[in-house]
């Protein structure tokens, strides 16, 4: 199938597409948020030396997510170029999505301290292309889409991904608490199988968006694409940076995507060490926030068309800077339970929120919206690295994870004060 068969808007290609948000997704829940970050500080040392430093092993999971980043950050101008220019998106989406399943199977023989390279580097791998894979997956929407279907494709593939993502993570919930109903006799198994089972899930149901998906030009890639990437990359910044407003909203989003996704990644190990929840609690901490999220999308969406944009915004922001001090001072299960809900509550509104409010902001006259875009998810990728380099430096200095937490009140804070010279004005004019 060429692209040129490739129908718009049609329903099978739009399904099949979406099923790679249903295949990659597990990653996102039980490798980088739910399973694995448990599972690393129950195997890895408590203290780890490295080139002549000793750091917590909490400390060693932050900076090997920083890395992971900030390596796809590096290359993502390249890889957008590749997506746009180089016609070989499909090699590529394979290309990443191999890389991440190989990965997430690979940690199934991270079974001990001994082996804490290997799991190191098969989660690094994991998340590397994970995040490499979105490149191209994102960027076969205007092919599949007409323009006023980009919202509503883009919601089915997230839905998409929740669902299958929380069925995957049901299953390797009854591993590791029941092992028994499975035959499973070791110790940690049953997550381990559930490493191997995301890889697996991933790589085959992945299957179905790479056989409908337009297929690669035969022609070669033209020269000059890595130079393209960066050029396109550095064009869009000279032109944000001559807007005062889309200047600050963006610097403003890489302090507070800072705060929530590092909470994302470093969530359930503060809940294990500091609140001494077990693996089932935690994996049934990240079910409640996953179902309050998408409560939170609607609600938030709600309050923005009442409020706008930007209050909706700093509200949530005060609510996440909250969240960091009630966490700093909390000790009971029963309070942190009540924590995750008011987590899950501005998680799903101030993701989907800040995307909608980028797009008001930028001139109705922008004409190279994928590049703005692309400028985006660098600063995404990058607020990833920051956010999660700071946690782990912070705790390496004070050898206290409450104080991580606490610092990323401070990043809230400063993205709150510049939200609040932000002026929507005349641009906000269409509630969303």
């Amino acid at each position: 199938m060429s692209s040129s068969t490739i129908l718009i808007d049609d329903k099978k290609t739009i399904t099949a597409w979406a099923f790679f948000d249903w295949a990659n997704s597990a990653y996102s829940l039980v490798i980088s948020t739910a399973v694995f970050p448990i599972y690393f500080l129950a195997i890895a040392p408590d203290s780890i030396n490295f080139l002549g430093n000793t750091y917590t092993d909490s400390s060693i999971y932050s900076f090997v997510v920083s890395f992971s980043y900030l390596l796809v950050a590096v290359l993502s101008p390249i890889l957008s170029g590749i997506a746009d220019y180089g016609g070989k998106r499909m090699w590529f989406l394979k290309l990443f999505t191999t890389m991440g399943a190989l990965g997430c199977g690979t940690l199934y023989f991270f079974d001990s301290d001994q082996y804490l390279w290997l799991g190191v580097s098969a989660f690094a791998l994991g998340t590397i292309g994970y995040a490499g894979s979105l490149v191209f997956y994102n960027s076969y929407l205007p092919q599949i889409a007409s323009e006023e279907q980009y919202d509503r494709v883009s919601a089915k593939g997230y839905s998409y991904g929740y669902v299958g993502s929380v069925l995957l993570l049901i299953v390797i919930l009854a591993m590791v608490q029941k092992p028994d109903w499975f035959g499973i006799t070791q110790e940690g198994q049953g997550a381990r199988i559930g490493f191997f089972l995301v890889g697996l899930w991933w790589i085959l149901f992945a299957q179905i968006t790479f056989r409908k998906m337009p297929k690669d030009s035969k022609e070669k890639m033209e020269s000059g694409i890595i130079g393209k990437g960066f050029r396109e990359l550095s064009g869009t910044f000279k032109k944000v940076v001559k807007d005062i407003n889309v200047r600050r909203f963006l610097l403003s989003f890489l302090f507070f995507s800072a705060g929530v996704n590092t909470i994302i990644y470093v969530a359930t190990i503060f809940a294990e060490q500091e609140i001494g929840f077990e693996t089932a609690e935690l994996i049934m901490l990240v079910l409640i926030l996953q179902l309050v999220a998408v409560v939170g999308a609607i609600f938030f969406a709600f309050v923005s068309k009442k409020l706008g944009n930007k209050t909706a915004l700093l509200i949530q922001i005060i609510i996440w800077m909250v969240i960091c001090i009630v966490a700093f001072f909390t000790d009971g299960k029963t309070v942190f339970y009540m924590l995750v809900g008011v987590v899950g509550l501005v998680l799903g509104g101030i993701q989907s929120l800040a995307r909608s409010s980028y797009t008001k902001l930028l001139d109705e006259e922008v004409d190279d919206l994928s590049s703005y875009y692309s400028f985006y998810d660098v600063l995404f990728k990058i607020s990833i690295v920051g956010g999660t380099f700071l946690f782990g430096f912070i705790e390496y200095i004070t050898k206290d994870i409450r104080y991580s937490v606490l610092s990323l009140g401070v990043l809230f804070l400063v993205g709150l004060v510049i939200l609040m010279g932000v002026n929507f004005g005349q641009q906000n004019k269409v509630a969303q």
